[in-house]
């Protein structure tokens, strides 16, 4: 499923292309992506719109406190971008909770660190547009040694 959120990324929220869930999904199955991940990677992604309706908590100096389950679930590299994200007032409080539940939603024993960013790089993008999402975008493609964005 998280190759769907990817492909999506780079073909169409990149780019703020936003057609309907009909017509990605029988765009996604042109391309040869499985209908259950297609509709779970959908259901996925329609949480994006949570973003523009959450008011955006007070800001504070407190510290967010991480559930056992949380910490057992996502990789504490994810966790300290998180942090970091944060700290440079790039992902304000509701936009990292969004991010901490999506990557919840992920199946699989942990959620690793490259997920828990590209999750951060999909907020940041809605929260700020994609032209202010570059330089994550090219901090996470640059660890895989993906040459940079043209945008």
């Amino acid at each position: 499923m998280f190759d769907i959120l990817l492909y999506l990324y780079d073909n169409y929220l990149a780019a703020d292309l936003a057609p309907d869930a009909a017509v990605l999904s029988s765009k996604l199955s042109a391309v040869g992506f499985d209908a259950d991940d297609i509709d779970r990677a959908l259901d996925w992604l329609a949480a994006m719109d949570v973003l523009d309706n959450i008011e955006e908590l007070p800001s504070h100096d407190g510290t967010r406190c991480y559930t056992a389950l949380e910490q057992q679930h996502l990789a504490v590299e994810g966790i300290s971008f998180l942090c970091f994200l944060e700290s440079a007032d790039f992902l304000p409080a509701h936009a990292r909770e969004w991010v901490i539940d999506r990557a919840m939603a992920l199946e699989g024993p942990e959620v690793s660190a490259d997920k828990i960013k590209w999750i951060a790089l999909l907020a940041i993008n809605r929260l700020h547009g994609a032209g202010n999402a570059l330089w994550l975008e090219d901090l996470i493609r640059g660890e895989d040694d993906t040459p940079p964005t043209l945008h």
